[in-house]
């Protein structure tokens, strides 16, 4: 992608790969990718918020691309992965406050940085996984397998080289493409056979939004990469017994935040036939005010765009990148 610089900078223990784009002394966009993306996947945002006036960060995340990815799942705790993005910061010497932009996991990653150093956060735009607070009576992955049973996406992703064994054996291209075109709303559930509804004979053409380069790209990194690193954030929600050692999960160590609020101001973007959006009790989440906005105080009124799916950051890149500016720019 034109004019997109990339380096490598030791970040909080490890190597993380960071794009960016725009002049060293503006204003820090931070933008962090999900599952399963890259830095890649910010590629229109980048451009089109440098060309604005603001200095475009994306990194690879931890376990991700070019980044380096420990084997363990117990080192992507929140606490690490928002530790990676302290260092970078530091890294940047972005010492103002930041604008944040994350989708899907990158979200996920984005609310715990508000959380935890909202000292470093001037506003957050949340692309399709709004705030969970902590039920301190349940776990999340234990009160999602009662909720959706064993075949919801995340429980199948628990068992460390299960759902990586499947992959491999449908191909990292075919599965790529069908997690990121699929249209077919929530809870997403992969079942034993076939999880990924990958078609017997040739698959469909990929939408207008995503060529079969940016689809390459994907395939290669992970190809190389393999999904151990990204499934790894999943596995790291809950507590769990490994070689008879107790190690610390999310669930765990977000204790001390049991009942915190988001006191940065934020906009949630979101499809209306997003996997997330149209998981039972979620829609009814975002748009309750005893929901969403009673947790996030400063969340400005969510916007759903008519007929867009998960990866809208992507597929209604212009829109997107409009809505992102139209927010960042009044502070």
């Amino acid at each position: 992608m034109e004019g997109i610089e990339h380096r490598m900078l030791n970040v909080n223990g490890i190597n993380m790969h960071v794009a960016e784009k725009g002049q060293k002394d503006h204003p820090v966009v931070l933008f962090l990718h999900g599952f399963p993306e890259l830095w890649y996947a910010w590629g229109r945002q980048i451009s089109a918020l440098a060309a604005l006036g603001y200095r475009a960060v994306a990194p690879d995340l931890r376990g991700y691309g070019d980044t380096g990815s420990p084997a363990a799942a117990e080192s992507y705790t929140c606490l690490h992965v928002v530790g990676d993005i302290i260092a970078l910061l530091d890294s940047l010497e972005a010492h103002d406050k930041v604008f944040l932009v994350g989708h899907d996991w990158g979200a996920q990653v984005g609310w715990y940085l508000c959380l935890f150093r909202p000292d470093r956060v001037r506003a957050f735009v949340a692309l399709t996984v709004p705030f969970s607070p902590r039920r301190p009576k349940m776990k999340p992955v234990e009160r999602m397998r009662a909720i959706f049973g064993e075949e919801y996406y995340m429980c199948r992703f628990q068992k460390p080289g299960e759902i990586e064994a499947e992959i491999a054996k449908y191909g990292t291209g075919e599965v790529l493409k069908k997690i990121l075109t699929d249209r077919k709303p929530g809870p997403p559930r992969l079942p034993k056979e076939n999880p990924f509804g990958i078609p017997p004979n040739a698959s469909p053409p990929l939408p207008s939004w995503i060529s079969e380069d940016d689809l390459k790209y994907y395939a290669d990194k992970f190809e190389h990469k393999g999904f151990t690193g990204g499934l790894n954030y999943y596995r790291a929600l809950d507590l769990f017994m490994s070689l008879n050692v107790l190690c610390r999960r999310n669930w765990e160590l977000t204790a001390p935040w049991t009942g915190a609020r988001v006191n940065v101001p934020v906009k949630f973007i979101v499809g209306d036939q997003d996997m997330v959006y149209t998981t039972p009790g979620v829609k009814e989440y975002v748009h309750s005010i005893d929901g969403f906005k009673k947790d996030v105080p400063l969340l400005e009124e969510p916007v759903v765009m008519e007929g867009a799916g998960h990866f809208l950051n992507q597929e209604r890149a212009e829109e997107v990148n409009t809505l992102i500016h139209d927010f960042i720019k009044k502070f």
